[in-house]
């Protein structure tokens, strides 16, 4: 018979264990942090936070009375410390508010879950170790981004938990609160592309430019490039390969948003435009051999003003009303021509609508065609777009990846509407 630890007897010591791991886990980060500084010229050290750990695990085991006194205690002490060190010209109350957390952890360990007192540790840890490069970010914005944030926090924090969580309106086809939450997200997604263009896209190379801000905007990135056929003829190979990039991120942030907002649509929609978005990638690695390292640079406005907002949630609203209308009286056909057409200027409110509509409402397989429609009138656009912005001057030849995409997407999705 083996003599193997019984998983039983160590079952109630896990919420102290994890208590304990929690002090040792902050505390090494802290350590490590402060290894520079003197003997006795620390808040608090490795053992220190481990013994944190250890309290206020024994914390959330006692009776609140001792719970708070030992609460109380900790505090006193990392006080303390906090005043000899600012004596000491080393003024940060980092360390004293991590030990606070630490406390608050362990305690959450044992009184609640040890597994919420983890997570709670871990984002500490987390956010105390990216110290350089939260600095780095901070340093790098300027004012209209820290402003851009504020107003995203306003957006999402203030104006989100104030709408009705209830369908209104004709067919009830609203519910403030969903459309307002995935205009957060679609917010949220741009911002983080406006970002990383700002950062790694202006003034670099044509590639890279295209695939940072087709997050942001495609339809803006490919009428910038069908603009430069025009003016810089040396470089239409790396112009046309950013044409066809920004038609893949399209695709694949369409399919981002549908796992996010509404999954079920997302295999018939994957699969649809897999062959599309292979195509446009073997385009797109046909002209890469062109280019040489030249530099570009398209203009991106901020996604996260409160005009963009108001403007993608009024054609939600819209649409949402439209889309129901046509359902009630038309059928899922009906619907499918709705949102294609939407499609032509925005694919994301195309998304948000679909989300909008109930499961019942919609097959899974007729949700993730009409989105498939929905990117083909968007990719048509586009393809019009280089077409005519570049015409005379290679807007033919940059435009025929998008045509080849279309044509292929489009077969696809009739074979797949053939066997419903």
């Amino acid at each position: 018979m083996s003599a193997g630890v019984n998983p039983a007897f160590i079952q109630p010591y896990l919420p102290l264990l994890a208590a304990i791991a929690i002090g040792l886990l902050i505390g090494i980060q802290r350590g490590w942090a402060q290894r520079s500084f003197g003997t006795g010229r620390r808040v608090a050290g490795f053992r220190t936070f481990g013994l944190i750990g250890l309290i206020g695990g024994i914390g959330g085991l006692a009776p609140d009375m001792m719970a708070a006194a030992l609460a109380i205690g900790v505090a006193a002490v990392l006080t303390a410390g906090y005043v000899r060190s600012a004596d000491q010209d080393h003024l940060s109350a980092t360390t004293t508010l991590a030990g606070i957390l630490t406390f608050s952890a362990s305690y959450c360990a044992t009184r609640f879950s040890p597994v919420f007192g983890l997570a709670i540790g871990g984002a500490t840890f987390v956010m105390l170790s990216a110290r350089h490069s939260m600095h780095a970010v901070l340093k790098g914005m300027d004012e209209q981004e820290i402003e851009s944030v504020s107003r995203f926090l306003l957006v999402a924090l203030v104006i989100l938990p104030l709408l009705p969580d209830r369908a209104i309106g004709p067919y009830e086809a609203w519910n403030p609160r969903s459309i307002w939450l995935v205009v957060v997200f679609v917010m949220g997604l741009s911002f983080a592309g406006y970002a990383l263009s700002r950062r790694l896209g202006q003034d670099r190379s044509i590639l890279l430019v295209a695939l940072t801000g087709a997050i942001v905007s495609s339809t803006a990135v490919t009428a910038e490039y069908a603009r430069r056929l025009r003016e810089e003829p040396a470089i239409r190979g790396p112009l046309a390969a950013g044409i066809a990039i920004a038609s893949i991120v399209m695709f694949v942030r369409v399919q981002l948003l549908a796992l996010a907002l509404i999954p079920r649509a997302l295999p018939t929609l994957a699969i649809t435009m897999a062959p599309a978005t292979i195509v446009s990638v073997l385009f797109a690695l046909f002209a890469f051999r062109q280019h040489r390292g030249e530099s570009a640079k398209v203009s991106i406005s901020n996604p996260l003003g409160f005009t963009p907002a108001l403007i993608l949630a009024g054609m939600v609203v819209v649409l949402s009303l439209v889309a129901r209308w046509a359902l009630h009286h038309f059928g899922e056909q009906g619907m499918a021509v709705v949102l294609t057409l939407t499609g032509i200027s925005d694919v994301d409110a195309a998304v948000i609508t679909m989300s909008g509509l109930p499961a019942h409402m919609l097959n899974d397989q007729i949700a993730g065609l009409s989105l498939g429609g929905a990117v083909l009138a968007n990719t048509f656009a586009k393809a019009v777009m280089t077409v005519v912005i570049g015409w005379g001057h290679g807007g033919i030849r940059a435009s025929v990846p998008l045509f080849a995409a279309l044509l292929t997407a489009a077969a696809s999705i009739l074979a797949w509407a053939m066997f419903l």
